[in-house]
């Protein structure tokens, strides 16, 4: 078995809308397998890896596992079921997963969830040498890959204080990206968004971070509004730290100036040498070093969140009970087995160090790693009580006086955090601190919430919640208006429509289409950008009001969507579809399947926007979990009537007019006449783009009157919409720029030339070399049939076939039509369309197929302003040939 190729689809795909990975695995040197050999190949799974048996589709592919035609499906399952059950197993959770067989017998494709790509990628590699040993009668050790994949699950994934706070905002819907590969997360879109790092938000400050990472100067501020701090000071060394020590009097604290997370902190320190002992320590840490009075009573850490308290726990430091049998190192061990405690930060609980402050604790006590503690005998490992080195803490979130709340709410407030982890000492919480001696000890910026989120003992806290309720307002669920647009023909230009009505309700607009990113006017990145990662680029960008972005397909199978949802999906047509053959997609069903993701992706409240007068496209309203918003030309569409009878939305003209209905409720949008782009309603599929762009202004709730506003104000030339029916008068002659590609593009093309008043038709064209042979032949067909003379060149699109290929293909479908009368051949784009040009002549409708956009826009203009009142008639390409 040979894997072959490997996607990742990070959003809404045509299997689903989680995160798989899709992966292409040859089966065909397995052979067919008899009833026996399935037999004994499930008996060795069973031995190795039970879970893959139990995760396998049984119920569903009985039958093909004991039939021999069809055992790549079947092994395909297989394979399928042991990437998910090796996540499970590593604690990364996972149930999706589909097969299916290719044309080629014995090839399949596999569409395997992942939470972690990272973890998903060596699951399915695991996935495949275990069923290679299973088949070959090998054996396999499934334990040690497990535990590689919990260790990088647990090291990539996003930590307690981070997930909480992703999850807590999942669950109102509110989007989240990851940004980096730490904890750098993007919550909501565009002008909308919030970003968080670890507790941190964008809110949170960093002169108020500075100010609680100097203790001292934290002391200092809380003791000016009367918060209770211990007394202490910097010093300058260990002798120092000693005279410190006695002056504000034994037992103290010695810790790093500017520390976290415990690192180089000492506490209830009583000798010369402990103190000593840990300056050493301290300063490993940090220069400076402060000697503080410790304070007696229990530890606990009190979250403070947007000035309210939102958890508190009580922190007991790393320790273990003797058994007067086992040693101390015995029993830390086994201790570090609880699955809860972790090597990070990424589970509830972290792994008890033995280092050597680990074991200078122990020789306060009297004791060393090799000492066996009596029966009952508890046993400090660490005299702080910080989870990262190994604590433990109850939740006591109840317990808290409102005084103490009051002066942790007043401390956090003072140094300007609105995320604060306030330490505190108390002999008991539910007393005012004044009344029985207890200190706020220190202020921590960027707090860990897994204490509060899974305390050892006591209910969990929605620290996580609560910090996304700081950030969102209640009824906010952190989006902007999406908008995207699909199709065969035709996306760009609604694109662009349906930004530039967004545009004239005063929004400031993010667009992706083929021609590049945009924010209004402004290009912010060139070429192609109708794919996952520019639609990501413009809902991070918190300039973005709303968002319209075209969406092809080929992004669609390459990456999936770049976004979770969407509030209008617009889908144009099928037609007789385009780039069929590639990337598996060799119908136009198929085709229709990738086209409907984004109505799949259409949110509860949305709408999908679709072609009544297209099957393919009309067949979409059934997986749309929204509304669905019928356009057509025709007002008495037999789809569109009995839409609008059972109380749906349409779209469609009425006396040479856009109306907008609702079951028995309608109204006049704008009149034809006035809307440039459809040429007073002569052009038929810019009149449908016009439809769609208004239906989807329609249902975003833009008022009619604006709507209208932007249809009329929409100029549709060279430089709003480039190579979209482009149309230039030229001293008696008509030239249409055009970027139409596809027989469907021809066949509308075709239908607005009626409407416009010529004597002859000559078309510059040439056909993409990554189409099939009949859609190029199907190309030259209409050509043959709709014009009178044809430029026909190669150029950059031969995409992979040889010089020649395309032309040879072009003349075949030439045979077939009856109207063309001259054929010239040529290479290069702007070599044919020089020709046509000096061929030109008043009266004539010419149609440039530009595929190089820009620069045959330039090339066009350029040579109309240098031709002299009398047109040079004589061409000059470098092959002709009559046909």
């Amino acid at each position: 078995m040979e894997l072959k190729t490997t996607r990742t689809l990070r959003g809404p795909n045509i299997w689903t809308r989680a995160t798989v990975l899709e992966v292409v695995v040859d089966f065909r040197a397995e052979g067919d397998f008899s009833t026996t050999q399935w037999k004994t190949l499930r008996d060795r799974l069973r031995r190795l890896f039970p879970a893959v048996l139990r995760t396998a589709q049984t119920h569903e592919h009985e039958a093909i596992r004991t039939s021999p035609a069809s055992t790549g499906l079947a092994l395909a399952d297989l394979l399928a079921s042991a990437a998910l059950a090796l996540q499970n197993a590593a604690g990364s959770l996972v149930e999706f997963a589909r097969v299916s067989e290719m044309q080629e017998h014995g090839v399949c494709k596999l569409a395997v969830q992942y939470r972690e790509e990272p973890v998903g990628r060596m699951a399915l590699q695991t996935a495949l040498q275990l069923l290679a040993a299973a088949v070959e009668g090998r054996e396999f050790d499934v334990e040690g890959p497990v535990y590689e994949l919990r260790s990088l699950d647990q090291n990539i994934r996003l930590g307690p204080s981070t997930g909480s706070i992703v999850r807590a905002a999942q669950a109102r819907g509110i989007p989240a990206r990851r940004l980096n590969e730490r904890s750098l997360v993007q919550l909501g879109q565009g002008c909308q968004q919030h970003r968080i790092l670890a507790a941190e938000t964008d809110r949170t400050s960093a002169v108020a971070e500075a100010i609680v990472q100097d203790k001292e100067l934290t002391k200092q501020l809380l003791r000016a509004i009367g918060v209770p701090v211990p007394a202490g000071r910097p010093v300058s060394d260990a002798e120092d730290a000693w005279q410190v020590a006695q002056e504000i009097g034994l037992p103290v604290v010695v810790k790093p100036k500017d520390g976290n997370q415990g690192r180089g902190v000492a506490v209830n320190l009583t000798t010369r040498e402990q103190v000593q002992r840990a300056y050493a320590a301290a300063r490993e840490e940090e220069d400076e070093v402060l000697v503080e009075k410790f304070a007696a009573g229990a530890d606990y850490r009190v979250l403070i969140i947007d000035g309210k308290l939102v958890a508190a726990a009580r922190r007991e430091p790393p320790q273990v009970m003797g058994d007067g049998r086992r040693t101390i190192a015995e029993l830390v061990a086994e201790t570090n087995l609880d699955p809860r405690r972790g090597e990070d930060h990424a589970t509830p609980l972290s792994k008890i160090p033995l280092d050597e402050i680990a074991d200078a604790v122990l020789a306060s006590q009297g004791l060393s790693v090799s000492a066996v503690p009596a029966a009952g005998q508890v046993v400090l490992l660490r005299r702080n009580a910080n989870l990262s080195t190994g604590g433990s803490a109850a939740d006591a979130t109840d317990l808290v006086h409102p005084e103490v709340a009051a002066r942790c709410v007043e401390a956090a407030r003072m140094v300007g955090l609105d995320i604060a982890g306030i330490d505190v000492v108390a002999s008991d919480i539910s007393r005012p601190l004044e009344d029985q001696g207890g200190m706020i000890i220190e202020i921590n910026a960027a707090p860990g919430l897994r204490m509060h989120l899974e305390p050892s003992s006591g209910k969990g806290r929605p620290v996580g919640e609560a910090i996304v309720d700081s950030m969102f307002a209640p009824d906010s669920n952190g989006r902007i208006p999406v908008v995207a647009v699909t199709g065969v023909n035709g996306k760009t230009t609604t694109t662009r429509l349906v930004a530039h009505i967004l545009r004239t309700f005063g929004k400031r607009v993010g667009m992706t289409c083929t021609d590049g990113v945009y924010l209004n006017d402004r290009r912010i990145d060139t070429g192609d950008c109708s794919g996952p990662k520019s639609a990501r680029t413009v809902l991070a960008n918190p300039a973005v009001e709303a968002a319209v972005l075209e969406t092809a397909r080929g992004g669609v199978l390459r990456e999936g969507l770049g976004f979770d949802q969407c509030d209008v999906a617009v889908v144009t047509n099928i037609g007789e579809g385009d780039h069929l053959g590639l990337n598996g997609i060799d119908t136009l069903e198929q085709l229709a399947r990738v086209k409907r993701v984004i109505v799949e992706s259409v949110a509860p409240h949305g709408c999908a926007v679709l072609n009544a007068e297209d099957p393919l496209t009309a067949a979409m309203a059934a997986y749309c979990p929204g509304q669905v918003v019928l356009f057509a030309r025709k007002a008495d569409h037999p789809a569109l009537l009995a839409h609008r009878e059972r109380g749906g939305k349409v779209v469609f003209v009425q006396q040479n007019a856009i109306f907008a209905a609702e079951g028995r409720w309608e109204a006049k949008i704008v009149a034809l006449q006035s809307v440039s782009l459809t040429f007073g309603g002569l052009i038929g599929f810019q009149v449908e783009n016009t439809l769609a762009a208004t239906a989807a202004a329609w249902n975003l709730g833009i008022p009619i009157e604006v709507i209208r506003l932007g249809l009329e104000s929409f100029i549709n030339n060279a430089q709003r919409v480039p190579a979209r029916f482009n149309c230039v008068q030229f001293r008696g002659t008509t030239i249409i720029i055009d970027y139409g590609h596809n027989s469907s593009a021809l066949l509308a093309l075709l239908d607005a030339f009626q409407f416009l008043p010529h004597e002859r038709r000559l078309i510059v064209y040439t056909a993409a070399g990554d189409r099939r042979d009949e859609d190029i032949i199907r190309q030259a067909e209409l050509i043959a049939q709709g014009f009178d003379e044809l430029v026909l060149y190669e150029d950059q699109c031969t995409r992979g076939r040889a010089d020649g290929e395309v032309i040879r293909l072009m003349r075949e479908g030439l045979q077939k039509g009856t109207r063309l009368r001259h054929v010239d051949e040529t290479r290069g784009e702007m070599i044919a369309i020089e020709i046509v040009l000096r061929k030109m002549q008043p009266g004539d409708l010419v149609l440039i197929q530009a595929d190089q956009v820009e620069e045959a826009i330039r090339f066009v203009e350029r040579h109309l302003a240098s031709l002299p009142e009398e047109l040079v008639r004589e061409p000059r390409p470098q092959t002709v040939t009559s046909r």
